[in-house]
């Protein structure tokens, strides 16, 4: 079956089933974490070695979270409205592409800063087109499995960058590091291209190919469910750290050795693969209740993360992994399913925006009491937590 294409001719059909899709997606998004995983996983320690303070570590990343979500408030109706959710997300990936590699020749904290925020700005274009056309597949797989799934081999593509990263570093420094990605930014370029040309019109998953264009047309309000939800992710992501700190702590703290600092991001990154597949099984079973684990998770995170005792920081590596999994691959099953169809785009744009605004704000709070008290910042997460649990309760009653 077609359906009619932009300016009455006729559009090609789907060459893949829904499930080879999300895994044929899996793969495009598998490449891209290994390139800008990859990056993260020693942007911390590479801005401390231009001279960046962790208070300025902490703005910087924290920053280009908020930028990463805030702009999908933007991008994200321009999917809806448009409809080109290829070319979006085609453009996202090649911008990330771009920027991560760049990285290797900048000299100065000014340019380098500039490349991690301009690499966020391209995940902010492509990733709610590419969750609504997952969102489409994901409606005969479940969707916490189809997410669940996708999440996994994301996350394996930054379970191996960053091995490939830390490799790098032990021979030549963090900036062959970052010039090793442009390998698989190349290939990740040309996996995605191939899918656009295999599956052309994502909506007929979902719509049928008569249906897929008059779903367009729908509007709908976000509920209140929505917006309790939204509340309490973002209290949670106010207290979680962002890697680059934690990184900086052990590069500032020669707690561990500088290639060892991207293989603990390494075993975050495989953590997450694990805790988006068992949040994705436990999000169609029980819903949004799986959440519950997240600020008790949040809460022991600095405790270990912000150690000088190795063991300890892995540990918390870890658990910081497994927190960021639940919260991937749920957020965007939970989202997809409490919005209207015809405004994901918009759902996944405003409910990043205040999970990345909190974030930002979370992350630069607690850099700033890092750099004068670790306690203090133990504090501050834990009183976080333990509000954002609290602000579960209207949620596991509903």
């Amino acid at each position: 079956m077609t359906a009619p294409a932009r300016g009455g001719r006729e559009a090609r059909p789907n060459r893949l089933t829904p499930y080879r899709f999300v895994l044929a997606f899996g793969v495009v998004s598998m490449l891209g974490d290994f390139v800008y995983e990859g990056g993260r996983s020693i942007v911390g320690p590479y801005l401390a070695t231009l001279g960046a303070s962790a208070t300025l570590v902490g703005l910087v990343t924290g920053a280009g979270e908020a930028v990463a979500l805030v702009l999908r408030l933007w991008t994200g109706p321009a999917s809806d409205r448009t409809g080109r959710h290829w070319a979006l997300a085609i453009w996202g990936y090649a911008i990330t592409m771009v920027s991560v590699p760049f990285m290797a020749v900048a000299q100065t904290v000014a340019p380098a800063s500039i490349l991690v925020i301009t690499e966020r700005f391209g995940k902010a274009v492509r990733s709610p087109a590419r969750d609504t056309m997952l969102a489409h597949a994901s409606v005969d797989i479940g969707r916490g499995r189809a997410f669940a799934i996708h999440e996994a081999m994301d996350q394996s593509g930054a379970l191996v960058g960053p091995l490939l990263v830390a490799a790098m570093v032990a021979v030549s420094g963090y900036r062959l590091g970052f010039a090793v990605l442009a390998v698989p930014g190349l290939l990740a370029m040309a996996a995605v291209l191939r899918l656009r040309a295999a599956v052309p019109q994502p909506a007929a998953y979902e719509h049928g190919a008569g249906a897929a264009a008059k779903a367009m047309s729908v509007g709908g309000r976000f509920p209140a469910r929505f917006w309790l939800y939204s509340a309490f992710t973002a209290l949670t992501m106010t207290g979680f750290a962002t890697f680059a700190v934690l990184a900086y702590h052990l590069q500032a703290r020669h707690v561990i050795s500088a290639p060892w600092i991207p293989v603990t991001y390494a075993a975050a990154m495989g953590a997450a693969a694990l805790g988006a597949l068992g949040a994705g099984i436990a999000y169609d079973r029980i819903g949004l209740r799986g959440m519950a684990v997240l600020p008790p998770l949040a809460a022991v995170v600095p405790f270990l993360s912000f150690s000088t005792t190795p063991v300890l920081v892995w540990i918390g590596a870890l658990i910081w992994g497994v927190a960021m999994g639940v919260h991937e691959s749920t957020m965007r099953a939970a989202v997809t399913d409490l919005v209207p169809a015809s405004r994901r785009g918009a759902g996944y744009g405003t409910f990043t925006a205040v999970y990345g605004l909190a974030w930002l704000a979370g992350a630069a709070v607690i850099a700033a009491l890092y750099s004068s008290s670790v306690g203090a910042a133990e504090t501050f997460v834990v009183a976080v937590q333990a509000v954002a649990l609290a602000a579960f309760v209207p949620l596991w009653r509903r």
